[in-house]
């Protein structure tokens, strides 16, 4: 079991807890948070040892999950980093690009292994359907969420719409060609709802909505490809994909078949690609465990977090 020491317990934190504790891979150290009456609230309620000092708790551990403020993600992963310990990072990897490379460069000098939580990589939907996203070519997503003042600290672009751009960044390969985007501030001071369209060099145009003051909550992606029709919903965790193929000569009474102007028929046909339940945020915790014992590649690498960043700083700047 490795070592593990969490910064950070507000909402998110106490769940990295919870589950850290649960998990079989990991030994929970104990948690580090500067608002010392939360940290010692927290210890009371759930019994974890609370660390009132940060290099106390990153010294006694292999590795440190940072669940912090964007703001503070650099400085904690700088620290674990420089002593030798493994980090996960929470999504976005950092504030800022210029951040993002001096970590890249630091893991590769003390030969640690980074993580960023990019969870919706881990969602049972999005697992179930990855492998038959092939060559998109045009990518719709929504992410809208009802208003809640937890993360209005940054852009919706890096709150909510950086989920979908890790995930495009996941399935189209080739580079960001062109970005137009729009962003409005309602209730915060930066942008509440963003629309972005991301133009590849291979073709492929994605086009993304995200909004934190929406009257329901929704997350899902659409995939558009040659022959097949892909959908996503990553809140409810259904998939559906829809392909065609050329028509038998004899279709069946109940085939469904589609004729274009040119006379070529093509028969529609449904999968439904089973979608076993999991735990994302364990499932991402403890593959980085994995990726350490085996000396593999994280599923989310820093160097993916970067790209990520990359891409939503350039939306937001685009704005």
């Amino acid at each position: 079991m490795l070592n593990v020491g969490v910064l950070g317990a507000g909402h998110l934190g106490k769940i990295h807890l919870r589950l850290l504790n649960e998990s079989s891979k990991y030994n929970l150290v104990g948690f580090y948070d500067p608002d010392v009456i939360n940290g010692k609230k927290v210890a009371a309620e759930f019994g974890y040892v609370f660390f009132d000092n940060i290099n106390k708790l990153i010294d006694a551990v292999d590795v440190i999950d940072i669940v912090t403020p964007t703001l503070s993600h650099f400085d904690c992963a700088k620290k674990a980093m420089e002593k030798g310990k493994h980090v996960f990072i929470e999504k976005p990897i950092t504030n800022t690009l210029e951040e993002a490379e001096i970590l890249l460069a630091l893991e590769k000098k003390h030969n640690v292994k980074g993580q960023v939580g990019h969870v919706e990589r881990f969602n049972p939907a999005f697992m179930a359907v990855k492998e038959n996203i092939n060559n998109p070519m045009f990518i719709e997503t929504h992410r809208l969420a009802e208003f809640n003042p937890r993360g209005t600290d940054v852009p919706v672009v890096l709150d909510l719409m950086i989920h979908d751009i890790d995930a495009i960044l996941s399935v189209v390969n080739s580079e960001v060609k062109q970005i137009n985007a729009s962003g409005v501030s309602v209730i915060s001071n930066s942008p509440d709802i963003a629309n972005a369209r991301i133009e590849f060099e291979n073709g492929c145009v994605a086009n993304l909505t995200a909004s934190r003051i929406s009257l329901k909550n929704m997350r899902k992606s659409r995939f558009f490809q040659r022959d097949a029709y892909i959908s996503v919903d990553f809140l409810e965790k259904k998939v559906e994909v829809v392909r065609m193929k050329d028509a038998p000569e004899e279709p069946g009474d109940f085939d469904m078949i589609l004729q274009n102007a040119e006379g070529m028929k093509k028969q529609i046909y449904f999968e439904n690609p089973s979608v076993p339940a999991n735990n994302a945020i364990l499932d991402e915790l403890e593959t980085f465990a994995d990726a350490i014992k085996n000396d593999t590649t994280p599923v989310v690498t820093l160097e993916q977090g970067f790209q990520a960043l990359r891409v939503a700083l350039q939306v937001i700047k685009s704005f």
